[in-house]
């Protein structure tokens, strides 16, 4: 569970309205592919076997830095049941990224990729960014998806691929920190108003740390 400090840090995220960036992130897929988890492990770096399935939406807030900047990230966890879909493809509009989550264990949730990406096509925005996520990759005795054919479909589709674990806390970090990253780039392109964003390379690197003030400052 979070601590008291982690949860106050949480109110705090969703209450702060200082910053530079907001992005709204969805992750979407099948039920039972893990998004709950993998949400609570970026927000929270906590881990549970015992989640429910999502009812309708629920969101998590974290603010990151980035390139001197506070990005204020909305990460809205769906729900994946064909009963709710009306109600989260509400949501789809102004997001600025979407997590498309497969689980490697279960075939239908991955043959359900195209499905799930024709539906970010149809309810998004034109320049809402993509990575492709092959969940639960803990689990190799039981993997039924080669990360080869999630590349395979990545590319087919255009969208970046990352393979991760909740429970192994593998590649939840750095799949966000690439999603922003995607955003951030295209941001710069269609806008080119911030010199800082233009020079966002992958190499940069997001923290959960504010930047250190100037010393030359005379603020």
């Amino acid at each position: 569970m979070a601590s008291a400090g982690e949860s106050r840090q949480g109110v705090k995220d969703a209450a702060d309205q200082n910053f530079d960036y907001m992005f709204k992130l969805l992750i979407i897929g099948n039920s039972s592919v893990g998004k709950t988890s993998f949400l609570f492990r970026y927000s929270d770096d906590t881990f549970s076997s015992a989640f429910v399935s999502t009812v309708g939406i629920d969101f998590k807030v974290k603010t990151v830095y980035r390139n001197d900047k506070r990005v204020k990230l909305q990460i809205w966890d769906t729900a994946g049941q064909e009963r709710y879909r009306t109600i989260t493809t509400a949501y789809y509009r102004g997001a600025m990224g979407f997590l498309l989550m497969y689980d490697i264990t279960n075939e239908d949730s991955f043959n359900a990729v195209h499905d799930w990406a024709t539906q970010i096509k149809t309810y998004s925005w034109d320049n809402a960014q993509v990575i492709l996520v092959g969940n639960k990759c803990d689990l190799e005795d039981e993997r039924v998806i080669a990360m080869q054919r999630g590349k395979q479909l990545g590319d087919q589709l255009g969208f970046e691929f990352f393979e991760t674990s909740s429970k192994d806390n593998i590649n939840v970090r750095q799949t966000f920190e690439r999603l922003v990253d995607v955003i951030c780039e295209k941001m710069a392109e269609s806008l080119d108003t911030d010199p800082a964003l233009a020079s966002g390379k992958k190499s940069t690197q997001l923290t959960d740390t504010p930047p250190r003030p100037d010393s030359n400052c005379a603020c």
